[in-house]
């Protein structure tokens, strides 16, 4: 079994609201389907930490997890901030069992289990300090992140960490989500939202024993990476 990771697909077939007005999204929905059916097999999974639909109200996301459902592998879900849709857990489940979407599992304040490691994570937030509401927000975001880890490394498992905001980002540190990293030792941190020119302003690499790295789905040119080797904890 393989695991795969990408972020930010912006389903839109169910909002009509296409990314492809972007550069770099032309025929994207298209192009994420062919690449992840090319190398994702039915016994993988993949990993999306957010923005998964475009779509306001559960009911609209159907066409999108419809399109999901098709695609093969299981999928584990974090939230993103544009997934509007996601209102409490016990309803997405409920959706997804009520119209035959089996391939899909939610990570929320606990963890997803892959042998002996764990998929944990939470959404973050944006941490530019432009909204000082955001403190508080920041602050729940890392509570949630450490009871994701927490359950993890209380099972005895090895946490590796999806976030949907990049906790570092050009020159700016989200210190409450960095603190949680550093707690538990976390090797390694995957995020997504950032687009286009944001690109340049990633931080992708190691930074105090903890690499980092972008996961959007443009990013990536709508080509799942292959995290197989981190996920199973291999050294070599």
């Amino acid at each position: 079994m393989s695991v795969f990771a990408i972020s930010d697909l912006h389903l839109p077939l169910g909002a009509d609201k296409p990314m492809d007005i972007f550069g770099g999204w032309d025929n994207y929905v298209n192009r994420l389907r062919d690449y992840w059916q090319a190398k994702v097999k039915p016994e993988d999974t993949v990993i999306v930490p957010g923005d998964i639909s475009w779509a306001l109200k559960l009911e609209d996301t159907y066409k999108d997890f419809e399109f999901i459902q098709k695609l093969n592998g299981t999928k584990v879900f974090l939230k993103g901030n544009h997934d509007l849709w996601w209102s409490t857990r016990s309803k997405v489940e409920k959706f997804w069992a009520d119209n035959g979407f089996d391939s899909m599992r939610l990570v929320q304040n606990d963890y997803y289990r892959i042998g002996d490691t764990a998929i944990c994570g939470t959404r973050g937030w944006i941490n530019d300090g432009s909204e000082p509401a955001n403190a508080k927000v920041i602050a729940r975001e890392a509570i949630r992140l450490d009871l994701s880890i927490k359950s993890a490394v209380d099972a005895g498992l090895y946490p590796v960490v999806f976030l949907h905001y990049p906790p570092l980002y050009a020159n700016t540190e989200n210190l409450d989500m960095l603190e949680v990293l550093h707690k538990y030792n976390i090797k390694y941190c995957f995020y997504g939202h950032l687009h286009g020119n944001t690109h340049a302003f990633a931080i992708n690499g190691t930074r105090d024993g903890v690499t980092y790295q972008l996961i959007s789905a443009d990013f990536l040119h709508f080509d799942p990476m292959d995290i197989t080797k981190i996920v199973q904890n291999d050294k070599t």
